[in-house]
């Protein structure tokens, strides 16, 4: 299988060392901790799926499953659709470019507000697919909210004035695109994975990028 448990746990060690490296690269540059920790989000993230895998495989006992299940489908939709606008809206060095990002943080935090509702009125189901887990909230009205959702945190990584912040961006755009078309009901298991992977590119800002000055930002 191309996901499997042990795929998200191998894939959930490597992000957490992709963010632990970050941060030893973060330096002096304090406006850039949340998104250095981003990766260390996103690798716990992967490590926890493993448990909810064994939950539903009989490794574990199935409490600890479903423990695994709210905490993975927290992350997901309540935790990433305010975490990501807030990580890029941090990093901005001018207020204007912090004003231009508030919006996206506002869409995230209805979205995530609305996901909240819906799992805690439903209650989360989750099964096994051929590639990937399958989640079920119950929500309704779900071409408009996921779409938010992407508007949310893909918008803000293509919305910013960093370059790798925004191939971030475009990579999730293209994930997002690929992945709805094969596969609706696995579309949080298997983007949160590739978002996770692609965390490579967060790695490079912190490595490579140069600190911007507000000089270039002032006519934007």
């Amino acid at each position: 299988m191309c996901f499997s448990p042990e795929g998200d746990l191998v894939g959930g060690v490597i992000v957490t060392a992709i963010g632990v490296d970050a941060i030893r690269h973060l330096r002096d540059r304090k406006d850039h901790l949340a998104l250095a920790t981003f990766p260390l989000v996103l690798g716990f993230h992967q490590i926890d799926e493993t448990f909810v895998w064994w939950g539903l495989q009989g490794v574990v006992p199935h409490g600890v499953g479903r423990v695994a299940t709210w905490i993975y489908l927290g992350i997901a939709f309540v935790v990433l659709p305010i975490l990501v606008p807030l990580v890029v809206m941090l990093l901005e060095p001018t207020a204007r470019r912090r004003w231009r990002m508030a919006p996206f943080l506002a869409i995230g935090a209805g979205v995530s507000t609305v996901l909240l509702e819906t799992m805690l009125r439903n209650h989360p189901k989750v099964m096994l697919g051929r590639f990937h887990l399958a989640y079920s909230i119950g929500l309704q009205h779900g071409i408009i909210v996921i779409g938010l959702y992407i508007v949310a945190t893909c918008g803000s990584m293509l919305a910013s004035g960093f370059r790798h912040i925004v191939i971030f961006g475009l990579a999730n755009v293209v994930a997002v695109a690929i992945l709805a078309r094969l596969s609706a009901d696995g579309f949080a298991s298997l983007w949160c994975f590739y978002a996770a992977i692609a965390c490579g590119a967060i790695l490079l800002h912190m490595r490579y990028a140069k600190p911007h000055k507000a000089a270039p930002y002032a006519m934007s």
